[in-house]
């Protein structure tokens, strides 16, 4: 009989960040780690571990269940992990870090690459080093969704702000503000009514208007908390801030976060693509569970 076995290993990462949203990428070709949810707690930790956001776990799609599953023609999988341990569906500044990551480590050639996710299939555009914008990498984040209900609250202290659900792969309410400092210091998770609205919970943007095409936010993400830059989150706003207008033609807009600016091309079927830095700053080892099998 075959058993499924655990042994440490030490296991290479690899630390990038796309507007100071952070990660710590984790190479796993052929699915050997045993990632627990306290595993990704503990390095993502920013004074006890390595610190970060979140953790992709790079993988080939025929060596992961899921990936498996869902029979995506892509080589590689995004198996994303909120800095809380939960598994997450899509992350847009992940996807690009991962697609950076690839192309650097030299994995995958420059140019267009698919990656497959909890989400489905992206394609991704990583430029070569010696293009104009070398850090810069593009996503093609596909159509956004507005599922409702239509009567989303979201509260901070005694503030209350109508929100607009938005699904990029994952779920948001976004919210329209004066001022970003009303989101207050989003250490805790804003109140968001009704709330069987998001059974898993949800990531929350306070977006404000420079000008129609011109937006800031700050973003307060779900299994995170508040994040420097989110790229769905940046998407999501922009949603919102077309949500009942008529689309002609490709729209560039300009997303300012605390961590950095995203660029977002919205096509006139609705397609979004999302663009921005993306570097990977630091890589070494790491003790981790591996799985092996034994019998």
């Amino acid at each position: 009989m075959t058993h499924r076995i655990e042994r440490r290993i030490a296991q290479p990462f690899a630390k990038g960040h796309g507007a100071k949203n952070d990660f710590i990428i984790l190479p796993d070709p052929d699915s050997r780690l045993a990632l627990s949810a306290a595993d990704v707690v503990r390095l993502c930790d920013r004074r006890a571990g390595i610190g970060a956001d979140g953790i992709l776990r790079a993988v080939r799609c025929a060596a992961d269940s899921e990936a498996a599953a869902a029979g995506t023609s892509a080589e590689w999988f995004m198996d994303y992990r909120n800095a809380d341990g939960s598994k997450g569906a899509m992350c847009g500044n992940g996807l690009r870090v991962l697609a950076r990551y690839l192309v650097d480590s030299g994995l995958c050639p420059p140019g267009p690459l698919t990656i497959a996710t909890r989400a489905g299939t992206r394609q991704t555009y990583v430029p070569t080093r010696s293009d104009e914008f070398e850090g810069d990498v593009t996503v093609l984040m596909g159509r956004p969704s507005m599922p409702g209900p239509d009567t989303i609250e979201v509260a901070i202290a005694q503030r209350r702000w109508p929100a607009v659900h938005v699904d990029m792969g994952n779920p948001h309410a976004v919210v329209f503000v004066d001022d970003l400092a009303h989101a207050g210091d989003l250490h805790t998770s804003p109140t968001v009514t009704p709330a069987d609205a998001y059974p898993a919970g949800v990531t929350v943007e306070f977006v404000t208007t420079h000008t129609p095409r011109h937006l800031a936010l700050r973003v307060h993400e779900r299994g995170v908390g508040e994040t420097r830059a989110c790229g769905t989150g940046a998407c999501a706003a922009v949603a919102a801030a077309l949500h009942g207008t008529q689309q002609t033609g490709t729209t560039y807009y300009t997303v300012d976060l605390p961590g950095g600016r995203l660029r977002i091309a919205v096509r006139a079927d609705g397609t979004m693509e999302l663009n921005g830095p993306a570097e990977i700053v630091a890589q070494g080892t790491v003790h981790l569970s591996a799985c092996a099998m034994s019998g």
